[in-house]
């Protein structure tokens, strides 16, 4: 247990700081401005407790940009959800008042009693995929809507409208056709070029993101994007998304992260489970375009897994959750092989690094795992072998 816990309740503009002993008992309590001379304040303020350790709300929000400064200077920084901190406060007692002392307390105590929460790492090549994915989508959801806004005028221009897949080429070609006559059909088909310029800036924008993620790629190549199915681009997702893999202990709470662990819902003698419609959804996008993939193309090894499932009485539905379960499994094998390839160039790692968690074999076909595991899921200990073989 550290000497001391240092609570930080972070805003845009200023930091409040708490400290407290191992019997949680304050011992000094000092507000900072969000900025370089603050920081340096808040440097100097902490320096009067050797063993320290940071436990910050939301550091991967409002507290990002303390929480990475700390943890790039060599200190120990925790990452308190803003939902632990409220929990805390609200079964502390007292007057429930909500103010930034409190809020700094709740995250003190929340980061000196709390259990398995994340130390944040300073910034690596994952946030760089993050960054890049994130980029990409926001692309993606800027280019539905001019897509949709571009429908839209066509139709009102051209009896019939387009096509459903409708692209830049196909979209200046129909408006090529188009000789308006009148005041309002001239201003639609002007928009229309617009919207059409738009798209195009828009597909060149997408183009340059994924060739930026291909480098990144070739630079730092990860055994993920060997998986059948999952591309450079779900590849970034994949990295930028998980960040560190050592934060989960066994590939049962990467499942259940991914939402692709069933829910137990049992009661009494009746045992049952439900869908998981949690979890970090774009991970579970990833995992469902990588099975239909393997289901379309045949693969040798999804495909396989895939119909002795439906052979097995499952619906399709069914058969399709589980095979998205042991894909699962396969990219938290494959993550915790680029942590080993790491490591091996890295001799010293970092620390707290383990390889004590294994996934299923490379590929999905033995130990299905299409029901939710009960109680808590231990470390899988099981010595992995290293194998050449492409994962599934």
């Amino acid at each position: 247990m550290p000497a001391v816990m240092i609570g930080v309740d972070p805003h845009k503009r200023s930091n409040t700081v708490l400290v407290l002993d191992a019997s949680e008992r304050v011992l000094a309590t000092q507000r900072f401005d969000n900025d370089r001379e603050g920081y340096r304040e808040l440097k100097k303020f902490a320096k009067t407790w050797k063993s320290r350790t940071w436990a910050v709300e939301g550091a991967h929000g409002c507290g990002l940009g303390l929480a990475q400064r700390l943890a790039a200077e060599g200190e120990t920084v925790l990452n308190v959800p803003a939902k632990l901190s409220a929990r805390v406060r609200a079964l502390g007692g007292g007057s429930g008042r909500k103010t930034d002392d409190t809020d700094a307390f709740a995250v003190a105590v929340a980061g000196l009693r709390g259990r398995n929460l994340e130390v944040v790492q300073p910034d690596d090549t994952a946030t760089v995929f993050k960054l890049l994915s994130d980029r990409r989508q926001q692309l993606v959801e800027q280019r539905i809507a001019t897509v949709n806004r571009l429908h839209q005028l066509i139709q009102e221009l051209l009896p019939g409208g387009a096509s459903k897949r409708l692209t830049a080429k196909k979209a200046r070609e129909l408006l090529s056709t188009i000789r308006p006559r009148q005041t309002v059909a001239k201003t639609r088909k002007s928009l229309a070029l617009e919207q059409l310029t738009d798209l195009e800036d828009l597909d060149a924008k997408l183009k340059q993101i994924a060739d930026r993620i291909g480098q990144v790629l070739h630079e730092h190549p990860s055994h993920v994007q060997q998986i059948h199915g999952i591309g450079a681009v779900t590849t970034a997702v994949v990295l930028g998304e998980v960040g560190d893999v050592r934060r989960f202990p066994s590939k049962h709470h990467f499942a259940s992260y991914t939402g692709t662990a069933p829910i137990d819902a049992s009661s009494g003698d009746t045992i049952r489970h439900r869908l998981n419609r949690g979890g970090n959804r774009r991970l579970n996008f990833v995992l469902h375009v990588a099975a239909n993939v393997q289901l379309a193309t045949h693969h040798p090894d999804g495909y396989a897994y895939y119909q002795r499932k439906r052979a097995a009485g499952k619906s399709h539905l069914e058969a399709m959750r589980c095979l998205k379960r042991r894909l699962c499994d396969v990219v938290f094998r494959a993550l915790l092989e680029d942590l080993a390839d790491r490591q091996v160039a890295d001799p010293v790692g970092h620390s707290g690094a383990t390889l004590q968690s294994s996934a299923s074999d490379p590929t999905p076909m033995v130990s299905p795992s299409d029901q939710s595991q009960p109680g808590p899921a231990t470390p899988d200990a099981t010595p992995r072998r290293r194998s050449s073989k492409v994962p599934a």
